[in-house]
């Protein structure tokens, strides 16, 4: 008697079936998400006419030498050192608050334009003049400003440094 057929495997494809299959597949996952592939197409095109990807390609294709540049490099004192201070730097520019220094950064601006105007002036400014010029509202409120920032530069900052 005949034994029952217990496991039923089904054929397999061949080659040019799977191919098939497979780019149906791709042709599917391309009309889906078209706009992303559209959009990656237009990226890797601005990469490659600003040159960059030939210099992406050069990087990878010897990605060894490469390595091994940038680390003789880094470990160089002075480039140690810069690595440091620029971490450094971006930690103080984290405690910055930019809401209060934007008003003094629009007074600065305002100031340079002004020197722009007439960087080298021809007239001279004599004792009397600064006296006069003291009591001018701008010139006074430039001053106590000034002042202020001083008296801050001045303060004591142990506690609250870093390294």
């Amino acid at each position: 008697m005949a034994r029952p057929i217990r496991d039923i495997e089904p054929a397999p494809l061949s080659a040019e079936t799977q191919r098939q299959k497979d780019l149906e597949e791709v042709e599917q996952a391309l009309a889906d998400n078209k706009e992303a592939v559209l959009g990656a197409i237009d990226l890797m095109n601005n990469l490659h006419k600003n040159g960059i990807t030939r210099i992406a390609n050069g990087l990878v294709s010897e990605g060894d030498k490469v390595l091994e540049i940038i680390v003789q490099e880094i470990s160089k004192d002075e480039n140690t050192n810069a690595l440091r201070n620029m971490l450094l730097m971006v930690g103080v520019l984290g405690t910055i608050d930019m809401r209060k220094i934007e008003p003094l950064l629009l007074k600065l601006n305002n100031g340079i334009e002004r020197v722009a105007e007439d960087p080298d002036p021809d007239e001279k400014t004599g004792y009397f003049d600064l006296a006069k010029k003291l009591k001018d509202p701008q010139i006074n409120r430039s001053l106590t400003i000034l002042m202020r920032f001083l008296e801050g530069m001045g303060q004591e900052t142990k506690d609250q440094e870093r390294n």
